[in-house]
């Protein structure tokens, strides 16, 4: 017994042993690969971040380069803002531009070294210049050519990459802007310095050819590379990173730490292998009393109702926050059955049937639970939310139901408190409705109302003249006729548009929309001596729209046009009114475009920011409604309203309405 007792003691310390060892082999060996892969993906990492860097610093340079093009420039303004470029840019030995053929109008070469072409010329380039003005031509943005080797003076050489951005002028092709890029220089100056102290970095051909390279050419015993794809329009390159260790791993400390603590965990596995057994328990009982204990706290704490049943019925648990809410104590309600003390005796025989129902398995209850209504011992009854489950013991069988109650009261009345409150708003909303349309109504009928009384007025003095014409008055008869119908339909629309009801939209031609509104311009453009100018081209479609809505938008904005040069007191006041058709969006719809430019003061900067704000006007006696409304009618039909400075001098207003398809 005592050899066998031995021999089961020595192959637990052999087994052991073997344990130990393998575990150290099996630690070493992961440590190894642990570091190479850490290696290798910061490697990866910083070669994502780099080239993230990169893409960016090219979008950049591009957004400079389409600045450069904005504007008409003379050829020695182009160069200048050129060579401020380069001086900002390392990575640029040349910008030229050229125009559509391009013939070279004018250059401009980096301050920083001897011009690149100068030993051979621009010519031997050219093809590359070329391929990268066809793609971009194609594109219609910019494109990037292959690189291409030239030799230097000092008997190097630069590997380039030409850049080309089209510059187009309403829709014609006015030139090209060529940058060349030093991709040496791209290197240097786009990739941070910290990695090429550590690190390799260069630009190669998809099959491995070097172009260009960064950093210090160091080698090691491991070398970890990474590369990642440049995908340029046009060109495409390969971005590689190679980080080197002077060394394999360091492995030693590693070994004596994992040495230590698997020693440790060995001899207190042993010890509790050996004598473990009758302290574990008494912690396992330990535990169970604790947990039994932090249950019955938490229990006791809960403001939810908590209550158990068998499957016979009988109530088997209720915490104390059960028995405040039904106000009875544990030992009224604790093995009672149906019915319950807490059932209200007139529903007493519905709930022993949901019951008896429920203990059959005949149907499961909501996981949102139901609602009941339970009645406390003073006979007060209130309203109950019940979330039950199976109740399951340790061997997965179901010992009964377990129910959440929840005391709803407090939310019923909330949510009668809420409902009241709603009815109140709706009741506030109809009043700021009724007073939304009063204010509109005064202000869109300010203009046919004065409309009719100028030509009521001028009516008069017709008449008191003995010979007045006929024709003049029947004129002035029907312009009262169509501005009192004008004001009815603006009623119609107003009240419409108040309740945000669909309007009726028709197609209308943009010519009769402008004549519509003629009478009441030239009448006020006379009286101020405005010069007024319709351009309609005859092909245009018809505007899908509410006809009056519109009309009014473009007579608010031509009066207050003519009213803002006559404020100012302008020599020559003329107002242009231009229809235009836009290019087609992406989804084939056609829109409209209008417009109405002055030749006044313009706006101020302070007051641009609140132009369109309800109630906000310049005008001593305006009401601050009109370009409120005008925006909200443009935006309802789907267009916007914007406004931007006229040259030389005033202001135009442009709003865009959808074509007749």
């Amino acid at each position: 017994m005592r050899r066998l007792s031995s021999w089961r003691r020595w192959s637990l310390w052999v087994l052991l042993g073997v344990l130990v060892a393998a575990l150290l082999v099996t630690l070493v060996y992961l440590a190894a690969r642990y570091e190479a892969s850490v290696a290798q993906g910061n490697v990866e990492r910083d070669v994502a971040d780099a080239l993230s860097d990169m893409r960016s610093a090219l979008t950049r340079n591009v957004q400079e380069l389409q600045a450069l093009q904005s504007g008409r420039h003379t050829q020695g303004e182009w160069r200048a803002q050129a060579d401020a470029l380069l001086r900002r840019h390392r990575e640029w030995v040349r910008i030229e531009w050229r125009g559509p053929g391009l013939e070279l109008l004018t250059e401009a070469d980096t301050p920083f070294r001897t011009p690149v072409f100068s030993r051979f010329g621009r010519a031997n380039s050219l093809p590359e210049v070329q391929q990268a003005c066809s793609t971009a031509r194609r594109l219609s943005s910019h494109a990037y050519a292959r690189s291409h080797f030239v030799p230097q003076l000092d008997g190097l050489g630069l590997e380039l990459m030409e850049l080309c951005l089209p510059q187009v002028e309403a829709g014609r092709l006015t030139g090209f802007v060529v940058a060349t890029y030093s991709l040496t220089d791209l290197l240097a100056t786009q990739i941070g310095p910290q990695m090429g102290r550590s690190q390799e970095i260069s630009f190669t051909e998809a099959d491995g050819t070097r172009l260009a390279m960064h950093g210090l050419a160091r080698r090691g015993t491991r070398v970890f590379s990474a590369q990642q794809l440049l995908d340029l329009p046009g060109s495409t390159m390969v971005l590689r990173m190679d980080s080197w260790r002077r060394s394999e791993p360091d492995l030693f400390p590693n070994v004596l730490t994992a040495l230590v603590t698997v020693m440790s965990i060995a001899l207190i596995t042993v010890l509790f292998m050996l004598g473990h057994d009758t302290r574990r328990r008494l912690r396992v009982e330990q535990d169970l009393a604790d947990a039994l204990a932090f249950r019955k706290a938490m229990e006791d704490s809960l403001v939810t109702g908590l209550r158990a049943r068998d499957l016979q019925g009988r109530t088997t648990y209720v915490n104390p926050a059960f028995c405040q809410m039904v106000g009875f104590g544990p030992e009224e309600l604790l093995g009672h059955g149906a019915p319950a003390p807490y059932w209200p005796p007139d529903l007493a025989v519905e709930y022993g049937k949901r019951q008896a129902v429920r203990l059959t398995g005949g149907s499961q209850p909501p996981r949102e639970g139901f609602e009941s209504v339970f009645m406390r011992k003073d006979g007060t009854r209130f309203p109950v939310l019940i979330i039950e489950a199976p109740l399951i013991n340790a061997q997965g069988l179901q010992t009964g139901w377990m129910s959440a109650v929840l005391d709803i009261s407090e939310q019923r009345r909330v949510e009668e408190l809420s409902r009241a409150s709603q009815e109140r708003l709706q009741a506030t909303a109809r009043l700021a409705t009724v007073g939304e349309m009063a204010s509109l109504l005064s202000h869109e009928l300010n203009q046919p109302l004065a409309a009719i009384a100028s030509y009521a007025n001028g009516s008069i003095n017709l008449l008191q003249h003995s010979a007045a014409p006929v024709a003049d008055l029947q004129l002035a008869m029907r312009r009262i006729a169509e501005q009192a119908d004008r004001a009815g339909r603006v009623i119609k629309s107003v009240h419409d548009f108040v309740r945000r009801r669909d309007q009726a939209r028709e197609s209308v031609s943009p010519a009769a929309l402008l004549d519509a509104i003629a009478p009441l311009v030239n009448l006020q453009a006379r009286k101020l001596g405005v010069r007024v100018d319709s351009r309609v081209p005859p092909d245009l479609p018809g505007v899908l729209c509410d006809r009056t809505m519109v009309e009014q938008v473009l007579l608010n904005l031509a009066r207050n046009a003519m009213q803002a040069m006559d404020e100012a007191h302008v020599a020559h006041p003329a107002l242009l009114i231009q229809v235009r058709a836009t290019a087609a969006t992406e989804a084939g719809k056609r829109w409209l475009e209008f417009s109405i430019a002055d030749v006044g003061p313009g706006i101020p900067e302070q007051v641009k920011q609140q132009l369109f704000t309800p109630f906000f006007t310049t005008k001593a006696e305006g009401m601050g409604l009109g370009l409120s409304l005008c925006r909200t009618v443009v935006e309802q039909h789907g267009g916007q309203l914007l406004f931007e400075p006229n040259q030389p001098q005033g202001t135009i207003f442009r709003f865009t309405l959808p074509a007749q398809s």
